[in-house]
């Protein structure tokens, strides 16, 4: 399902002119960026290529931009690619050698490379040597060839499926936390401002708070709520408008959609608030496992709408809550 509030990149979803070129630029992740900005200016004045750097982190929360703004910072080449593209040792092999000195190779979904690719990678990324077995049986030779000195960045929002081998090659670890309304709204108004949209302060704040604290997710939003006012004839985004197109849009104040809402009033109102098993979920609302595993429960327990038991998913007392729901047998909102 196409969700509008779904953090998963899409084809066309974010203007390439939206992404930040430069660290300045780029708003939230102080921590990061305070690490950054050392790691970068040691390098350049040593006129060496940075250290290998591992960022994970829930999707959209800004990791390839984050490695595009290091090559800028850098003023190096950049060379996007993702672990399942790279399904045979010719293919790394392609890639690395037509690596320059200080380029980039920026591998997203790193956790989906194939065991054997990642052998080939270790010496790599240590020694700057290529391993290659040309032939089969006992005449095959193994042919070694040197690399110019670049730099790794790998992005997955799943870190524990990254073997220790791998990630015990990566210099510098970094984790993307998900960001404050008030970071939201400046990441908002900057996009406004390249989009060429008219939208006040209280606009602003209006869709960071329904934003799931994703980068992405806002300028989808805002994007949204622009089409809104444009076919209304609005010049300004004001607060009424913007609450008019995100109602259209089914997004509530807390940035849930109705697929959201259609899970928690199951286990609500079905299944007595819980517990109820994956599989039943699955079944009752025609989501598959993973779907609802991976996609939809993760902001619903950030929110604490959701628990996990052994025996199943519940819903909180803050799920009775924010949908107007009683527990059964009781006559108040708890």
């Amino acid at each position: 399902m196409n969700r509008l509030v779904d953090n998963s990149f899409k084809e066309g979803d974010l203007d390439l002119t939206l992404r930040p070129q430069r660290l300045a630029d780029y708003v939230g992740q102080e921590k990061v960026k305070s690490n950054l900005r050392i790691l970068i200016e040691a390098a350049k004045q040593r006129n060496e290529p940075i250290e290998h750097v591992l960022l994970y982190g829930a999707p959209g929360l800004g990791k390839t931009t984050l490695a595009h703004i290091i090559a800028n910072e850098l003023g190096g080449n950049i060379r996007v690619t993702s672990g399942p593209v790279i399904e045979k040792a010719g293919d790394l092999a392609a890639i690395l050698t037509n690596l320059a000195e200080g380029d980039i190779l920026f591998i997203d979904e790193i956790h989906r490379l194939n065991k054997n690719i990642e052998e080939i990678l270790y010496p790599a990324m240590e020694d700057y040597m290529l391993d290659i077995i040309i032939g089969k049986g006992p005449s095959a030779k193994t042919l070694r060839l040197d690399l110019s000195k670049f730099t790794i960045i790998g992005a997955t929002t799943k870190a524990s499926l990254i073997s220790s081998p791998l990630r015990d090659r990566f210099g510098m670890v970094y984790h993307l936390d998900f960001y404050e309304p008030t970071d939201l709204q400046q990441i908002i108004q900057r996009s406004a401002k390249i989009l060429s949209i008219a939208l006040d302060d209280a606009s602003a704040n209006e869709v960071a708070r329904r934003a799931r604290r994703t980068p992405r997710v806002a300028n989808r939003l805002l994007k949204r709520v622009r089409d809104y006012c444009q076919v209304k004839n609005a010049d300004l985004i004001d607060l009424d408008s913007c609450r008019q197109a995100l109602s259209m849009l089914e997004i509530d104040d807390l940035g849930l959609d109705s697929v959201d809402r259609r899970i928690l009033e199951l286990i609500i109102d079905k299944f007595n608030g819980g517990p109820v098993g994956l599989g039943t979920m699955a079944a009752a609302t025609g989501e598959d496992i993973a779907t609802l595993e991976e996609v939809y429960e993760p902001y619903l327990m950030q929110l604490g709408f959701l628990d996990r038991s052994p025996r199943g998913r519940v819903a909180t007392d803050a799920a009775y809550r924010h949908l107007g729901k009683t527990r059964l047998g009781q006559n108040k909102i708890i």
